[in-house]
């Protein structure tokens, strides 16, 4: 059995109320050194280990342990579903809420119902951009918040573990393409994409900083049971067989047109390749809903709606930065948060996630 060292280096730090750049400066560190030990990504010899522990005045063992190799054994519990949702099957996510003393299970609306959060409301509008906007409440501070977009529904978990650290994110629904386009006009903090080359092509070399977000499998949806007996790209070219797509420059697209494009089918004999669904969750809705007979998303999208999967890569989403943001209290929250243990087994345990590499700098 193999065997791995995690540490706590994390969760010490941010208990002696240090940034990770102070610490690599007490230590002789750089504080991308100091995210790589945090991820697991790099294994300190023993004298920055030892330094380590002096800084966080700890024991080495304290910081760093042995583990087994393998998955992490996630505790059981028995619960109730709650009335009037449609039968789980296992993947599912649900929520917990304790009723009188008896556990209730609750399968989150796939698609929301409620009001999005919302600190005011357009009051009026000119060209250009210029909005006025009435606001909810006039202590809301957006300078304690940062702007992410992106297109992986999985940025909601990162974003709840980041307001646990006095950080709000402010997401903003964009595809690879349109996100990387944001983050070159300065409009956004943090940019998600898993276009390959995307952002050597948008930037200038050393601009923008590209952190691991997490490793995903990407796949053809399906009904569940998969009723049409889809095994690949070439079958929907099938006159039976109706896609939702997605829409020009996101990444699933691209995936969709080289498949189709090595095999020699062109996109006009695919039912529905001009029908497009903004997302990952929203085009497999239409698959669940049986609009579409299949589409192209996330294991996860397809474990939170019941859905069938078939796979077709596997690949790694990351989270551009520019370079001038990096030393933002906020920023530095995201990249402390990416490298929690806890933030990490819940992302992976949404499935199709890899989150070991979560906040290794890449570029």
């Amino acid at each position: 059995m193999s065997t791995e060292i995690s540490n706590t280096l994390s969760q010490l730090r941010q208990k002696r109320g240090l940034s990770a750049i102070s610490l690599a400066k007490m230590v002789g560190i750089s504080r991308q050194t100091v995210y790589a030990i945090e991820a697991g990504t790099y294994v300190p010899n023993t004298v920055v280990a030892i330094r380590l522990a002096r800084a966080l005045d700890c024991t080495v063992e304290a910081l760093f342990q042995l583990d087994d190799g393998g998955e992490v054994d996630l505790q059981s519990e028995s619960a109730t579903l709650l009335d009037g949702s449609d039968s789980p099957v296992p993947g599912q996510m649900v929520e917990l809420c304790d009723v009188g003393g008896k556990l209730m299970a609750c399968p989150p609306a796939p698609q929301a119902w409620y009001f999005p959060a919302s600190d005011g409301v357009v009051e009026a509008s000119a060209p250009g951009g210029d909005t006025l906007v009435r606001l909810f409440n006039t202590n809301a501070d957006a300078r304690n918040r940062i702007l992410v977009a992106g297109c992986d529904p999985g940025i909601s978990v990162l974003s709840k573990h980041v307001q646990a650290a006095g950080t709000g994110l402010v997401l903003a629904h964009r595809n690879s393409s349109e996100s990387l386009e944001l983050l070159k006009a300065g409009a956004i903090h943090v940019a998600g994409t898993h276009l390959r080359n995307g952002v050597d092509q948008h930037f200038k070399k050393d601009t923008v900083a590209v952190i691991a977000f997490a490793i995903w499998e990407e796949g053809i949806l399906t009904a569940l049971g998969n009723p049409k007996g889809i095994r690949g790209t070439e079958d929907l070219a099938r006159p039976d067989i109706a896609i939702m797509n997605r829409e020009p420059g996101a990444g699933t697209r691209r995936l969709l047109d080289d498949g189709l494009a090595r095999l020699g089918i062109p996109t006009t004999q695919v039912q529905g390749y001009e029908r497009t669904a903004p997302g990952h969750l929203p085009a497999a809705w239409q698959v669940k809903i049986g609009t579409a007979d299949c589409c192209i998303a996330t294991r996860a999208a397809a474990r939170v709606l019941g859905l069938g999967f078939i796979p077709l890569v596997v690949e790694r989403y990351d989270l551009a930065i520019r370079r001038e943001f990096l030393d933002l209290p906020g920023i530095q929250a995201l990249l402390d948060t990416l490298g929690k243990s806890s933030f990490r087994r819940e992302l992976e345990g949404l499935g199709g996630y890899d989150a070991k590499a979560a906040g290794s700098r890449m570029s």
